[in-house]
């Protein structure tokens, strides 16, 4: 890990027409450090943002990685399925 903030690029789309973060997410000493807003009126557009973002993180490990655009979605729905039966998660 690095001692300095590593942050993406402002996509190009926002860059040339505006628009509102809605999320910002890290990795601080292992952990994951989230910064968010509402956003939505409904928290089901959530669920739909949630899936884009796995299927564009599938594709990042498709060409990054030796894995499938189809496995990596996979593994990631796994990771999800784990946490959410996770006796520890406070939501359980």
């Amino acid at each position: 890990m690095s001692d300095t903030f590593e942050e993406l690029d402002i996509p190009p789309d926002a860059l040339e027409q505006g628009g509102i973060e809605i999320v910002r997410a890290s990795i601080v000493d292992g952990a994951v450090s989230v910064a968010l807003r509402r956003a939505f009126d409904d928290p089901a557009t959530w669920g739909r943002l949630l899936l884009d973002l796995a299927r564009q993180a599938a594709r990042a490990y498709a060409a990054e990685m030796e894995i499938s655009e189809d496995e990596a979605f996979d593994r990631i729905r796994a990771g999800w399925e784990a946490e959410g039966l996770d006796p520890a998660n406070p939501l359980n």
